[in-house]
């Protein structure tokens, strides 16, 4: 198994706080069913010491492990689904952005004027505001 380049320690806390609070619904999930952690060990395919560490919230523990606590939890839900490349709106924003300047840059090439930093900064910023409103998914935060 290859060693880890980060500790755990090294994680940031809001990093820490999201594996332990996966590992709290875990912990409930398993319970409300009134199974041991040696039956989800087992069905997970792993040792019930790694059960428990899984349950401790342990950032060491391989994410499979955890993925595959959720799949037992709801077989239906899928993980990928958070972090889907239309609902990363950083990278959406500076794709809007790189492009609305290239057409600022060739509207005013086209007329020879340079453009302005300071107008396309703020066309930029004004469009992309509108445009974010416009196209965020129904239930996500505008």
């Amino acid at each position: 198994m290859p060693k880890q380049n980060t500790k755990p320690t090294d994680y940031p806390q809001a990093v820490i706080q999201q594996i332990e609070l996966l590992a709290q619904n875990i912990v409930v999930a398993r319970k409300r069913r009134k199974e041991t952690q040696a039956q989800w060990a087992n069905r997970l395919g792993v040792s019930q010491p790694t059960m428990a560490r899984i349950e401790r919230g342990d950032p060491s523990v391989a994410m499979a492990s955890y993925v595959m606590c959720m799949w037992l939890i709801n077989p239906g839900a899928s993980l990928a689904d958070l972090i889907a490349p239309q609902l990363d709106t950083m990278a959406l924003e500076r794709e809007v952005a790189k492009i609305r300047l290239q057409g600022v840059r060739k509207h005013h090439s086209a007329v020879g004027v340079a453009p302005a930093m300071g107008v396309g900064s703020a066309r930029t910023a004004k469009g992309l505001a509108a445009l974010m409103n416009a196209v965020a998914p129904e239930g996500s935060p505008k």
